[in-house]
C-alpha cells in the first residue's frame, strides 16, 4: 500500500493505517504537517499527485490513495496505477455496501450525488432499489438530507466521498471503506472495478478545468451558450462528431428544490442531456482577480460489456468535440486546451 498525503491528515493515517491496521510505516508518504504542503499542490488528482501515480505504475503496490491537506477528499488507485474515477468510487462503495461494518449496523437510508457527478451511482441505486438524490455542487445539500435521516452515502466528482457518520466529506473513511471491500471481495481494485462495469454498465466521465480565464470572457461565453440552449429549437437538435450522432432531449440551467426545507437553488450549471442519457455540463466558478474557472463535464453511459474497457478519453472524444463546438469555449476564451483533465 502507498499513501500520499500532506498536512493534518498525515498523523491520522499513520495512526489508523500504519499502527492500527499494520501497514508498513514507509507506506505513508508526505505525512508531516507543513504549512506549504511540502511544496506540493494539495488537490488529490492525476495531475497533482503524479508522484504517487508513477510509484503505483511500478507494480510494487496493490493499493494507493492520496488525500488533500485536511483529508476530506481522496483519490484511489489500483496496481500499475489503475485510476478509480471519483464518480465510480462512490458507486462501488454503494454496490458493496454490505462489506462495510458501519452500514451493517445502520442500514442505508439513501444515496446522493452532485449534479455534475456521473450517473454511475444512479445505476446502482436503480438496481438495488435505493433512494437517490441529485443535488447542486456543495456539501451543504448533502448535510440537509443527512440531518433529515434521508441520506447514508454520497459523493462528488471532485474527489469528495462521505457517509452520515459525519456531516462532511471524509476521504480517510472512503479509503477505509475501499479496504473493507477489498478484504471482503479478495479481488484487486481493477478486478472489482471491471466487474462493477460488467454488472452495472460504465459511465465514461471526464472533467476539463479551464483555470484563470478572463472573467468577462468566461461570463459572456456562459451567457451566450445559455441563450442558445434556451431557444425552443435547441431541444431535438442533432449534433455529430465522427460516427456518433446525439439528439438533445433536455437543455436547461439546473435548479434544485430541497426536499427537506423546500428552498430553491437556481443557476447551478448548464446541462445538455441527450436522448441516450449522455450529458454535457458547463459550470462557472470564481470571478476574483485571478479570473474565473470554467468546468466542462462529459458523461456517457455504455452498457455493452465489450466496450466498458475502452479508454475514456477515446470514448468521450465525440462529446468533447461537440461540447467545444456548441460552446465556442476556445474561441471565446483564447484557450487551446484545459489546465487540468480529470
Amino acid at each position: 500500500m502507498e499513501l500520499a498525503l500532506p498536512l493534518v491528515v498525515g498523523p491520522y493515517v499513520k495512526k489508523i493505517v500504519c499502527e492500527e491496521l499494520g501497514s508498513p510505516a514507509n507506506s505513508a508518504v508526505n505525512c508531516v504537517p507543513q504549512e506549504d504542503f511540502g511544496g506540493h499542490h494539495p488537490d488529490p488528482n492525476l495531475t497533482y499527485a503524479a508522484d504517487l501515480v508513477n510509484t503505483m505504475k511500478g507494480g510494487e503496490y496493490d493499493f494507493g490513495a492520496a488525500f488533500d491537506g485536511d483529508g476530506d477528499r481522496n483519490m484511489v488507485l489500483g496496481k500499475h496505477g489503475f485510476f478509480v474515477n471519483p464518480s465510480d468510487s462512490v458507486a462501488v462503495i454503494a454496490a458493496n455496501i454490505t462489506s462495510i461494518p458501519y452500514f451493517k449496523k445502520t442500514g442505508v437510508k439513501g444515496l446522493a450525488r452532485s449534479m455534475p457527478t456521473s450517473g454511475a451511482l444512479d445505476n446502482v441505486a436503480k438496481a438495488l432499489q435505493m433512494q437517490l438524490y441529485e443535488t447542486p455542487t456543495g456539501w451543504k445539500f448533502f448535510g440537509n438530507l443527512m440531518d433529515a435521516g434521508k441520506l447514508s452515502l454520497c459523493g462528488e466528482e471532485s474527489f469528495g466521498t462521505g457517509s452520515d457518520h459525519i456531516r462532511e466529506k471524509d476521504g480517510l473513511w472512503a479509503v477505509l471503506a475501499w479496504l473493507s471491500i477489498l478484504a471482503t471481495r479478495k479481488r484487486s481494485v481493477e478486478e472489482i472495478m471491471k466487474d462493477h462495469w460488467q454488472k452495472f454498465g460504465r459511465n465514461f466521465f471526464t472533467r476539463y478545468d479551464y483555470e484563470e480565464v478572463d472573467s468577462d470572457a468566461a461570463n459572456k461565453m456562459i451567457k451566450d451558450l445559455e441563450t442558445a440552449m434556451l431557444e425552443p429549437s435547441f431541444v431535438g437538435k442533432k449534433f455529430s462528431s465522427g460516427d456518433k450522432t446525439y439528439e438533445v432531449a433536455i437543455a436547461d440551467n439546473f435548479a434544485y428544490t430541497d426536499p427537506v426545507d423546500g428552498s430553491v437553488s437556481k443557476n447551478q450549471g448548464l446541462r445538455i442531456i441527450f436522448s441516450d442519457g449522455s450529458r454535457i455540463i458547463f459550470r462557472l466558478s470564481g470571478t476574483g482577480s485571478a479570473g474565473a474557472t470554467i468546468r466542462l463535464y462529459i458523461d456517457s453511459y455504455e452498457k455493452d460489456p465489450q466496450k466498458t474497457d475502452q479508454d475514456p478519453q477515446v470514448m468521450l472524444a465525440p462529446l468533447v468535440d461537440i461540447a467545444l463546438k456548441v460552446s465556442q469555449l476556445h474561441e471565446s476564451t483564447g484557450r487551446t486546451g484545459p489546465t487540468v483533465i480529470t
